[in-house]
């Protein structure tokens, strides 16, 4: 099972953090290593000061396939959920700096909540979805799934093109603008129209 991200899907968000908005998506992995469910705790390691919630839509396929056409790829999708693709961001702006890879900053254990999956037919359109991350009881980000650079069904061929992929695979489609940072005891609450919420809560190791 892969664990696929998308970066920079959102123009709102890149811009935030000063980035250029890419013209073709941006991949990364995470390790599976880095799930956690509902109710999980979100671990704080040492080696960051600076872990930032992003809410993401998250796809998972029922069928998998290389170069799946546009057209057909919502027809291999079998699950939705929220989650958040959780960042060390110092890590990631040092790495970013150097011109390396951003697996530290992205890949460390606990940063990959994922919330339970609703099927496929529960979500009509899921380019129409409000999401939701609130801190602490404080909305941080509000945003659309509409306002993705990059829908779903084009992820899903643009990732097909690049990679195979296989039933179970999941797909982290990237956040809206809003992330900042979590810190000891923070409680994490996501949601998106039509999901199962997930709710979490960081704990500085």
């Amino acid at each position: 099972m892969k664990i696929v991200c998308i970066g920079r899907n959102y123009a709102a968000h890149a811009r935030e953090l000063g980035n250029e908005i890419p013209d073709a998506p941006i991949l990364f992995l995470k390790p599976p290593s880095s799930l956690i469910g509902n109710g999980g705790t979100v671990i704080l390691p040492a080696v960051t000061q600076d872990v930032q919630h992003e809410v993401e839509l998250v796809v998972r396929l029922g069928t998998g396939g290389t170069n799946i056409a546009e057209a057909d790829a919502l027809a291999h999708v079998d699950g939705y959920a929220v989650g958040l693709d959780l960042t060390a961001r110092d890590l990631q702006t040092e790495a970013k700096k150097k011109g390396l890879p951003w697996t530290l900053a992205k890949g460390l254990d606990t940063f990959a909540p994922l919330g339970d999956f609703a099927p496929a037919s529960a979500v009509p359109d899921p380019q129409a979805l409000r999401i939701r991350c609130v801190v602490r009881g404080e909305v941080r980000q509000d945003g659309f799934t509409g306002d993705m650079l990059h829908p779903v069904a084009a992820l899903i061929a643009y990732v097909s093109s690049v990679m195979t992929l296989e039933p179970g695979d999941l797909i982290f489609t990237g956040t809206p603008e809003g992330v900042s940072p979590l810190h000891d005891g923070d409680d994490v609450f996501a949601e998106i129209d039509g999901l199962p919420p997930l709710r979490v809560t960081a704990r500085r190791a």
